[in-house]
């Protein structure tokens, strides 16, 4: 069984910032697309930022450019999703995928290959 494992989630005031992290195994973080999606209460799951092979990186809206920061670091087989100036609209379950289709990720609405159980973020005003 292939295992993706968030942390870093947690509840916070408006304005805080937040690093979450995804552990995958070695083959999965060097060979896949990388990506994290959320589903905030009573909505459908969406894409929220992904890292090619290639180290290309996409963000689901516009606005997430600002920020949300998606990185990875290989050695360490750790995928990061860093969030500044969270807001209580930031308040979902996030959840580490991959992929080995960019398009997938790119997409945010797809069924990924591999997801994680999620770490929960809760914004309040």
């Amino acid at each position: 069984e292939v295992n993706l494992v968030e942390s870093g989630g947690g509840s916070v005031q408006a304005g805080s910032s937040l690093t979450l992290s995804c552990r995958a195994p070695p083959n999965i973080i060097s060979n896949y697309v990388m990506g994290w999606f959320r589903q905030p209460p009573g909505k459908e799951r969406s894409g929220v930022a992904s890292i090619g092979r290639d180290g290309r990186i996409t963000y689901a809206t516009d606005s997430m450019k600002g920020r949300f920061t998606i990185s990875k670091d290989n050695d360490k087989n750790t995928l990061y999703l860093q969030i500044e100036a969270l807001q209580p609209g930031d308040s979902a379950m996030y959840y580490c995928v991959a992929d080995p289709s960019v398009l997938c990720l790119e997409a945010g609405s797809c069924i990924p290959d591999l997801i994680g159980h999620g770490t929960q973020v809760t914004v309040s005003s």
